[in-house]
């Protein structure tokens, strides 16, 4: 009898421990998936603002990016809007290994994430306003503009078959990987790891902002086609024929601004009758 109720006592405790490492698996996987759903809704929001932000505006090539601080406050919407779905995972497999410590590291995460994009808005800006001021008319659509579109396009496409776009492209499509290599505890670490992955992050995708700029940086469509690049490069198994795929379309969108930009879908070519006249390439 003893045995038989050692026996039922080990089997319920078992169960009891079963039971309880079940439900501990539920509770981490509605977390995650709750902080995903949760970018994922911040990201849609951020598209919805921007769509309002940038209502009626040249979406052409060149177009006036307005002050430094309305450019920036659009910048980090769109980065959160192009950037929140790729970076999800990551953000997701760091609240489930912090979850016992503090549920606002993987905020400062995401935050982090994207001062350093913002700073990348700040740098473009510059380099923008700088071109614009020392190169104005060479830069004009009828001279030299879709010439440099094209050369922008090129060396992004490229920059896709480079070994250091291979090593940061390998650094976002590994989270696990990132996180054990990087890791750093309490807000401080989670802080400074956001700001790391973001620089990888920038690492891997600054050619297609390059190529976003040249296209026209205030321009839904190609926001929207470099947004779907980025997130299946990082996303997307397999890695190789997605990234040949992309060197594809950059390579064969400068040949065609070339040849025959008005045939290019999406591209509002300065000075026609798709332009807005809010803006005008310099």
């Amino acid at each position: 009898m003893v045995g038989l109720e050692t026996v039922e006592s080990a089997s319920a405790a078992q169960k009891q421990r079963g039971s309880e490492g079940l439900g501990e698996l539920f509770a981490a996987v509605r977390s995650r998936l709750g902080l995903v759903v949760l970018l994922l809704v911040l990201a849609g929001l951020a598209w919805w603002a921007t769509v309002n932000q940038m209502a009626g505006m040249d979406a052409g090539p060149g177009t006036d990016l307005g002050a430094v601080g309305w450019f920036i406050g659009v910048w980090v919407v769109m980065m959160a809007a192009m950037m929140f779905p790729s970076v999800a995972p990551t953000v997701a497999l760091y609240a489930r290994m912090t979850r016992l410590r503090s549920p606002m590291r993987p905020l400062l995460f995401a935050a982090a994430y994207l001062v350093v994009w913002a700073a990348v808005g700040l740098v473009s800006y510059g380099l923008f306003e700088v071109g614009k001021t020392w190169f104005g008319s060479q830069l004009a659509w009828t001279a030299g503009g879709r010439w440099v579109v094209a050369a922008v396009l090129g060396v992004a496409a490229v920059y896709e078959l480079t070994p250091l776009k291979n090593v940061c492209l390998g650094k976002c499509r590994s989270p696990l990987g990132f996180l054990l290599g990087n890791w750093r505890d309490g807000e401080t670490g989670a802080v400074e790891m956001g700001a790391k992955h973001a620089a990888w992050c920038v690492g891997c995708c600054w050619a297609l902002m390059a190529a976003l700029f040249a296209l026209g940086v205030m321009s839904l469509i190609w926001m929207a086609v470099v947004a779907a690049l980025i997130a299946a490069e990082k996303t997307i198994p397999w890695r190789r024929p997605v990234v040949w795929g992309t060197t594809a379309l950059l390579l064969a969108l400068a040949v065609m601004v070339v040849v025959a930009p008005r045939d290019v879908p999406g591209l509002v070519v300065p000075g026609s009758a798709g332009m807005s006249t809010m803006g005008t390439m310099h």
